[in-house]
């Protein structure tokens, strides 16, 4: 048995509905899924749904891109509670920042003589949590680039002339929202972000585990990650990051996290929850 726990719909900028998502998870014959979302929890309870229509385990998670010591990095939140009214407010506020982002790139475009207009971008990413693959869509929609992959190179990607910094709430910040949400707090893909270095002030402040098995991580990174979740007494999480056919081929299934680390991982959602109760059966007045 077998589990993919990063993974993106519609909702933000991946290109699969819910259903499709469920569907393509049962034809891989996972055993269970976790919907990553950046900046919203929206699509969760349909992905829920799809996944108990077809016999799939399904956990709510979302994920928050970060900063800490100047360097990004991304937490990917599992088994928060998706009605929580502290992230939900959070997750309005990220969501407002990115339309915002998606506004001034735009902006940089019309500078550069390319007539998008950023209504165009809203209506084709069609989601509260809009990113720069809507940007990228758009611009291929409308003829400007011939692909993605063209309107990145030259407009979006860093130190291009439409690229804008993107938001990032700082570490310990996420790490206790998460933590208040219900959720645990793990990192994602960290080979991509090259911050090792950080991981020991990362677990000083909360964090509950690395994302050991990624498609960006070979054989040798993964059992490098292992090692230091082992060291630090880490969960050990994994997923494709399917974003479906945004980067041309559907990733879901590629990575195959071992059924194991998902019953780890809910034992200690479920030791966390039991603790928060005893604690505020304990703080309660006589």
């Amino acid at each position: 048995m077998f589990a993919d726990l990063h993974l993106h719909t519609f909702f933000s900028d991946g290109t699969y509905t819910p259903e499709e998502l469920a569907r393509h998870a049962a034809q891989q014959r996972l055993a269970a899924i976790a919907l990553t979302d950046h900046d919203t929890v929206e699509g969760c309870a349909r992905t829920e749904a799809a996944c108990r229509s077809l016999g799939l385990e399904f956990l709510p998670a979302v994920e928050l891109t970060c900063e800490l010591s100047h360097s990004e990095l991304h937490l990917l939140a599992y088994g928060i509670d998706p009605a929580n009214a502290e992230l939900l407010a959070a997750m309005d506020r990220f969501q407002q920042v990115r339309q915002t982002r998606i506004r001034e790139m735009v902006a940089r475009l019309n500078r550069l003589d390319v007539p998008l207009e950023a209504e165009t971008v809203f209506a084709l990413a069609n989601c509260r949590s809009p990113g720069r693959p809507h940007v990228g869509r758009a611009l291929v929609a409308q003829g400007f680039c011939s692909s993605v992959d063209e309107a990145f190179n030259r407009f979006l990607k860093r130190d291009r002339p439409a690229w804008v910094p993107k938001f990032k709430i700082s570490a310990p910040d996420a790490l206790t929202l998460i933590h208040q949400a219900g959720g645990l707090a793990v990192m994602a893909h960290p080979a991509l972000n090259r911050i090792d270095y950080l991981i020991p002030d990362l677990v000083e402040m909360g964090l509950d585990g690395l994302e050991c098995f990624h498609t960006k991580h070979n054989a040798a990174t993964t059992m490098h990650y292992q090692a230091m979740a082992r060291q630090y007494g880490l969960l050990i999480t994994g997923g494709s990051d399917c974003h479906g056919m945004a980067k041309g081929k559907p990733l879901i299934g590629s990575v195959k996290l071992p059924y194991e680390h998902l019953e780890r991982l809910r034992a200690k959602l479920a030791e966390r929850a039991g603790a928060t109760a005893v604690s505020r059966i304990g703080s309660a007045p006589p």
